[in-house]
Formats: structure tokens, C-alpha cells, sequence
């Protein structure tokens, strides 16, 4: 099978980004995201990402949606903005075909062609698979911050991976 492509997203996209996310919202701890995205918010994500900050999905043969990232402002004070975060869903029913890293390594060479400094990660730290991915795509383990989220009635960690670009 051929490797998927990866295209900016848009927003004919939204209903497969959606079901890929809102399957993550509810069985998984890979997002800190407790109620599902509607549609209309999913569309909102849509429209409001732009420039380097825009949303790329990854696209099978068939033209099926089966994965999605973005890159995301660090944080909110000035001094941070050379610094991106990065974000990486992939279809479950795709898991082990290399689309995250496909995806992931289209979003640092993003982040580098658009003059960030690094890349940042936060996973949940028993996220073994991100945290693989990560570390495959170059990025190291810089910190765990301690039970700072509470999902399915338990405290999570979350690790922190950093990329220098």
C-alpha cells in the first residue's frame, strides 16, 4: 500500500478530523480534551488555522482522511514565539503504518521552513507510542510534570519532548 499523502487540511475535512479526535476524547488519555467536538467547533479549529499554524492531514489512496497535525502557538507571552508545539492523530484502525511519523516529520520541516526556533511535545507519559515517535523524529525527553491532568477518575502525567530545530 502506498504511503499516504499530506495536504493542508480543509474544511471539507472537518467530519474526518472530528471522528478521528472525538475517538481519542473519549477512550484515550492522548488528549486532555473531556467533551467531543461538535461539528461546528471542529470547523472553527478549521478556519482559524492559518500560515504556519495551519492544519495538515494526511490522506490515503483512496482519498480517505487518516491522519492529522498542526503546530501550535508554545504559549501566549511574546518571548515564546519561536517556539511551537506540535499535535498528531492518526486513525486507530492505522496505527503501525508510519502515518504519524509521516505526518509529525511534514510538521518540523514546517516549524523549520517557517523560523521557529523548537518544537515542543506534551504526551501523556504512559503514551508509549507517542512518546516513540518522538524520539524517532529526534525529539528528547526534557521534563515530566506530575499528575497536572485528571481524565477517566486518574492523575496524569505528562512528559515533555523538545526538537532544536
Amino acid at each position: 500500500m502506498p504511503a499516504p499523502s499530506i495536504r493542508l487540511a480543509e474544511l471539507g475535512d472537518a467530519e474526518a478530523i472530528r471522528a478521528i479526535y472525538n475517538v481519542e476524547v473519549t477512550t484515550a488519555t492522548s488528549t486532555f480534551d473531556l467533551v467531543p467536538r461538535s461539528r461546528a467547533n471542529q470547523e472553527a479549529w478549521l478556519a482559524a488555522r492559518s500560515g504556519a499554524f495551519s492544519a495538515v492531514v494526511a490522506v490515503d489512496g483512496a482519498g480517505a482522511v487518516v491522519g492529522f497535525g498542526s503546530l501550535s502557538p508554545y504559549k501566549e507571552r511574546a518571548a515564546y514565539r519561536t517556539t511551537v508545539e506540535d499535535s498528531v492523530y492518526v486513525d486507530r484502525e492505522r496505527n503501525g503504518e508510519g502515518i504519524g511519523t509521516l505526518l509529525l516529520q511534514h510538521l518540523v520541516d514546517l516549524a523549520r521552513q517557517s523560523g521557529f526556533h523548537t518544537v515542543m511535545a506534551r504526551i501523556e507519559a504512559s503514551g508509549t507510542a507517542s512518546l516513540a515517535l518522538h524520539a524517532r523524529c529526534g525529539f528528547e525527553l526534557v521534563g515530566i510534570e506530575r499528575e497536572v491532568g485528571r481524565k477517566f477518575n486518574r492523575w496524569l502525567d505528562v512528559a515533555v519532548m523538545q526538537l532544536m530545530l
